[in-house]
């Protein structure tokens, strides 16, 4: 079963999120056929802790803010700031350090696993002007 709407309004609203604060390399794998307690993956990486709580909290307003608003049921790391979890059930968000991204290799680890196309709404604008 493949990841349902709301799972993808989720992780589109969130990778947004995240490439609004400036996080790179977001990425989005659909873990549905692998995973039956989630739907997808957000993964994003920042260069600092600082910014790693930035991109989490504007993660969180985004989802906070939608129609249907999502709050996440769990939430852990982010006393350290190095990585993020947050647990919105259909989506799992992981904010990593930049370090902790290649060490952890999260990417590769589901690599077996379908990507969903992400595209930063700013690039696109920028390309159209």
């Amino acid at each position: 079963m493949p990841v349902t709407d709301r799972a993808l309004e989720l992780a589109m609203t969130a990778a947004q999120a995240a490439a609004d604060k400036k996080a790179q390399d977001i990425v989005v794998i659909d873990v549905a056929e692998q995973l039956y307690i989630t739907d997808a993956f957000v993964i994003a990486s920042a260069s600092n802790e600082r910014q790693v709580v930035a991109i989490v909290d504007a993660i969180e307003e985004a989802l906070v803010n939608l129609p249907e608003k999502a709050k996440p049921v769990r939430r852990e790391g982010e006393r350290q700031g190095r990585w993020v979890l947050l647990d919105y059930v259909d989506i799992v968000v992981h904010v990593q350090h930049a370090e902790e991204r290649e060490f952890y290799a999260l990417d590769k680890l589901w690599k077996d696993c379908p990507t969903i196309p992400f595209v930063d709404r700013d690039m696109v604008e920028a390309d159209a002007s």
